[in-house]
């Protein structure tokens, strides 16, 4: 199964941007869903945006147009990019993919701190 590697975290002020890397081990052009997640202290992971094989995408409602998904083909990376970043935005943020569309997706990752002051 295809590994995934989360990086690009870091630490930002309100207004501020951050882009997330999602390194994949294989080939993801035919993956058939990909998707960022994120989870805040004390608080269950939920799904921040996902893409599917055939670049339809889809944002949680707290995104309000702020974030972007997007895939880089020829390095087989997912990417988050996040701007106007809030202070209700920070969290672990993870990404994951439905890599046989099972409708299972894999095992999760160490993921990326994302921390927005205020």
């Amino acid at each position: 199964q295809v590994q995934l590697v989360e990086s690009g975290g870091g630490l930002v002020r309100t207004g501020g941007s951050l882009t997330l890397s999602c390194a994949a081990s294989e080939n993801i052009f035919r993956i058939p869903f990909m998707g960022w997640y994120r989870q805040a202290p004390g608080q269950q992971r939920e799904m921040v945006a996902s893409l599917s094989r055939g670049s339809d995408t889809d944002y949680a409602d707290f995104v309000e147009g702020r974030f972007t998904i997007y895939r880089d083909l020829l390095k087989n990376i997912l990417h988050l990019e996040m701007n106007r970043l809030k202070p209700g935005d920070t969290g672990l943020y993870y990404c994951n993919a439905d890599q046989f569309g099972t409708g299972n997706l894999l095992p999760w990752g160490q993921g990326t701190q994302v921390t927005v002051s205020s």
